[in-house]
């Protein structure tokens, strides 16, 4: 048979592929049987199949080690995906001999190191969620002239410190792995748009150098083990959409350079240990304003053949067309998300649509900056478990595509602004452990949610709480300083105003009253006799005070 092109893809296949099978079609060249229920180990015949330049097994059900026949004869292959099945053993041993433009082999329970000889693969190499183990070769990250365009080691157990080669591979995801040590000064992410490293053991200091770079897209550095503060050099990265910093030990301030970042859709800051204010700055951030230079319009996406068109392409995806009708996706952004107190998955077009500010957990102080409300399109804002004072802004109100606000665990009070209630979008609200105080504005929108959105402020009533409001004053009265005039004791003086004053105040009595005497001798005569006179009067009552004592001892 000179069958040459064959996709049985996303159906309901399934049983085994037999060896009759394989040895029907010898001159095959794209053979795509992804997305159905096959089973079993390849038959070692599959080896034969010297034309073949795409074997596409992906997102099915087949066991066993793969076949040393297929990585070590089938030279001609380009793009080879086993990608979601139950392969196990070691694929990169001494007889792998293939070389590829595309090698997917995520999901599956692979074992063993990278080879220390290059690989040959060109754009894509994954091997993530696998048991890999060992070191980075320095060949997938440092080849200068032919460089893996994107590789994704992600969830296996890698060890040992990220090289220095991090520059010429567009995608980078090294997430999930057992990485350590300092992250080495000498990156260079002058090519890189996607750089993954998050649930590694990484510390130090983000070393100013990797931050420059005009391609950065995306920089994932959460749950490791970074302190210091955020380099002002952060906006050397005009380009970036995705920050994410959570779940490390930052400390100081939040850096006001980070709003020099403008194009960022989601910025993630929890878990840390910011202090002072939220930069009044941060309305000068997209957060999901779509410029006209973000829409890539394109034909065709997808992995597979053009079977749909979309208005525009991902930029946060990377996609390359191979001989004429083929779209390969070079790799799927993906970024882990909380909202809506869900951890969800976001990527592709979808990721393109979420825009979020968390700066929850830190140690921020000071008031929510009104300019906050700015922000129209952000979708998620989260200051939750920090030491905010103030009122809700009003402003708020101008966040039409908001689904979610967490302002809980702060020293927040006043009452909650009735605008709030025209948020149409809002699905998660919650302001709960605040001083805030007054009825609920319990209509439209914010009747929505239940009393765990609101407890923890003694002075709040009505629904959906069960205080009600004529049990107490309808606006109790705010916190205010007191004065030291009403509130200071009596003992509580300043010492030295006080000594000051009263030096003053006897100097001027006593120039005052020598003035009157020296200007008045009638008077001063009469002042002089006057004191005669209480001498005399003192000295007789002590004289026969004196001489009666002795009498009234002896009785």
């Amino acid at each position: 048979m000179n069958l040459r092109w064959l996709d049985l893809s996303d159906n309901h296949f399934d049983g085994k592929l037999q060896e009759d099978f394989v040895k029907r079609i010898p001159k095959i060249e794209y053979l795509n049987l992804s997305q159905n229920q096959f089973e079993g180990n390849l038959p070692s015949s599959i080896g034969d199949m010297s034309n073949l330049w795409l074997l596409n097994l992906s997102f099915n059900n087949f066991s066993g080690e793969v076949p040393m026949e297929l990585v070590a004869n089938c030279t001609s292959l380009q793009v080879l995906s086993l990608s979601n099945n139950n392969f196990h053993g070691e694929i990169f041993s001494k007889h792998f001999n293939l070389s590829l433009d595309s090698l997917e082999l995520q999901n599956n329970n692979f074992i063993g190191t990278l080879p220390v000889v290059p690989l040959k693969v060109q754009l894509l190499l994954n091997i993530s969620n696998n048991h890999m183990t060992g070191t980075i070769p320095q060949w997938i990250v440092n080849r200068s002239t032919s460089p893996v365009v994107a590789v994704d080691l992600s969830s296996n157990s890698f060890e040992g410190q990220i090289p220095c080669g991090l520059s010429f591979s567009h995608i980078i995801n090294l997430s999930h792995n057992l990485f350590s040590g300092l992250l080495p000064s000498c990156l260079n992410l002058q090519y890189v748009r996607h750089l993954l490293l998050q649930g590694n053991k990484l510390t130090g200091s983000l070393p100013k150098a990797i931050l420059n770079s005009s391609s950065l897209v995306t920089l994932d550095i959460r749950d490791n083990r970074f302190i210091g503060s955020i380099p002002d050099e952060i906006d050397g990265l005009p380009n970036l959409k995705v920050l994410l910093l959570s779940g490390n030990h930052f400390s100081g301030v939040i850096s006001k350079q980070l709003c020099r970042l403008k194009r960022v859709d989601i910025m993630d800051l929890s878990n840390n240990s910011f202090s002072g204010t939220i930069p009044y700055c941060f309305h000068n951030i997209t957060f999901g304003k779509l410029a006209s230079s973000d829409f890539v319009y394109t034909d065709t996406m997808g992995f597979g053949f053009s079977d749909f068109s979309l208005p525009y392409k991902s930029v946060l995806d990377t996609t390359l067309e191979i001989q004429g009708s083929y779209t390969l996706v070079l790799g799927h952004v993906e970024i882990v998300f909380v909202m809506k107190y869900r951890s969800d998955l976001y990527k592709g077009l979808i990721l393109d649509m979420v825009s979020a500010l968390d700066l929850s957990f830190n140690k921020l102080t000071g008031e929510i900056p009104p300019t906050l409300g700015q922000l129209s399109s952000i979708c998620a804002m989260n200051l939750s478990y920090n030491q905010l004072t103030g009122s809700i802004p009003k402003s708020f109100s101008n966040l039409t595509q908001l689904e979610s606000l967490d302002l809980s665990h702060n020293n927040l009070s006043g009452e909650i602004p009735s605008e709030l209630t025209n948020l149409t979008f809002l699905g998660a609200f919650n302001v709960n452990h605040n001083n805030l105080s007054g009825k609920i504005p319990y209509i439209k929108q914010l009747s929505t949610f239940e009393n765990s959105s609101y407890e923890g402020n003694p002075f709040l009533c009505g629904p959906p709480l069960e205080k009600s409001c004529t049990d107490i004053d309808e606006s109790p009265p705010s916190p205010q300083i007191p004065s030291k005039a009403n509130d200071g004791k009596w003992y509580e003086v300043d010492l030295p105003v006080f000594s000051i004053i009263f030096s003053v105040s006897y100097v001027i009595f006593f120039l005052g009253v020598a003035s009157i005497l020296y200007i008045n001798p009638h008077w001063r005569q009469r002042c002089f006799n006057l004191v005669e006179d209480r001498m005399y009067c003192c000295y007789f009552f002590a004289l026969n005070t004196l001489k009666g004592l002795p009498g009234r001892m002896c009785h």
